[in-house]
């Protein structure tokens, strides 16, 4: 009986995947009534699939909450103590409002998030713009897990200052070493009658250096927010989903039809598509990576660094523009079945724009 139930549990996930991902994969999914419905069809399938479900009780709730805040802000540099004496209300309540299909909770920290997360923007920046005092000796806590929530915005403020400190003070110190072994290196170069070309960094004065070590801090934080502009609520929602399920079974999880995607192409290596990896940068997406052995590496279409600026099909007129469109939204478009072809109009790093029609094919991912 109990392999019965395993693997009822198994056939009733499988169906469930199969229909949300037919269901919810248009931007529809935010919408909050289809989001309830997705929460009552996961419950139902772990209550009654489940050889051993959880009671949703009150100490199953608080733990979901415990997991989900912890997901939302595990560095706590977001959200205050006073935002948490809020969200505790809901501590106990997590249980009934999912079984009475309402999302208050989830709704409650994902639009505070969302607020806090602009906040952070401007910390940063405003942070980054002056030279940090690496005089003044300072002690940053990383034990994230036991500091206590800021009190204010002002002390939050004061975390990100001290972390960006410490995360530029590393930057700096990679490019004072640089600047200071150039003179070894050169002496090394010459008296093994090799030609030394002197680095850009071993010119630069120590303040320059300071200030390229900020501009680097920031590049990675422009970067990582640029990304996640890109996320909807339906991303912030399939973690809340995972709470859910990992607190039945930390062995279960919950995947968004994109997510569900990814590990589906994780486990069989091979895709079908052109060939080459895709990044969002600036709102262009870019390619980062031309794979070996793909429709892109045989015909030398692409290389890395180009922009990818419209996607057509090969039963279509009109090309479709992916400039700041969301990466998984283009990679439906450049992706296809082995044979089909698909036109791409592609910005060389050289600033030429020109278009390049591809065959798709099967891509085997090499790490696999």
């Amino acid at each position: 009986m109990r392999f019965m139930k395993k693997n009822l549990k198994i056939l009733l996930l499988a169906v469930f995947v199969a229909f949300a991902s037919c269901s919810f994969t248009t931007k529809e999914f935010n919408d909050p009534e289809k989001d309830k419905l997705l929460v009552d069809l996961i419950t139902y399938v772990l209550e009654k699939g489940h050889y051993d479900p959880k009671d949703m009780n009150d100490a199953f709730s608080e733990s979901v909450y415990e997991d989900f805040i912890n997901a939302m802000d595990p560095l706590k540099r977001y959200f205050t103590a006073s935002d948490l004496e809020e969200f505790s209300k809901y501590k106990t309540q997590i249980d009934d409002q999912i079984k009475n299909k309402e999302l208050t909770f989830f709704d409650l920290v994902y639009n505070r998030y969302l607020s806090r997360a602009e906040d952070a923007q401007t910390y940063y920046k405003e942070i980054l713009e002056k030279p940090f005092d690496y005089s003044v000796q300072e002690n940053i806590d990383v034990d994230y897990d036991h500091i206590p929530w800021a009190t204010s915005k002002e002390e939050l403020k004061e975390r990100w200052r001290k972390q960006l400190k410490f995360t530029t003070l590393n930057n700096y110190y990679d490019l004072v070493e640089e600047k200071e072994k150039a003179p070894e290196m050169k002496k090394e170069a010459l008296e093994n009658g090799e030609e030394y070309i002197e680095s850009e960094n071993a010119q630069l004065s120590l303040e320059e250096l300071e200030a390229k070590a900020r501009e680097t801090s920031q590049t990675a934080l422009d970067d990582y927010y640029d990304f996640t502009k890109d996320l909807e609520r339906k991303d912030y929602f399939a973690v809340f989903l995972n709470t859910l399920v990992e607190e039945f079974d930390p062995h279960t999880n919950y995947f968004a039809p994109p997510d569900r995607d990814r590990f589906d192409l994780r486990m069989s290596g091979k895709l079908e598509g052109i060939g080459a990896r895709l990044q969002k940068k600036n709102d262009y997406i870019t390619i980062v990576e031309v794979i070996s052995g793909g429709p892109v590496w045989r015909g030398e279409h692409l290389d890395v660094g180009d922009a990818i600026l419209k996607v057509k099909q090969e039963d279509e007129n009109e090309p479709v523009s992916v400039v700041g469109m969301r990466v998984d939204d283009a990679v439906k478009l450049i992706k296809g079945p082995k044979g089909t072809k698909v036109t791409l109009t592609v910005k060389r790093v050289d600033g030429t724009i020109e278009e390049e029609t591809i065959t798709r094919d099967v891509v085997e991912l090499e790490e696999t």
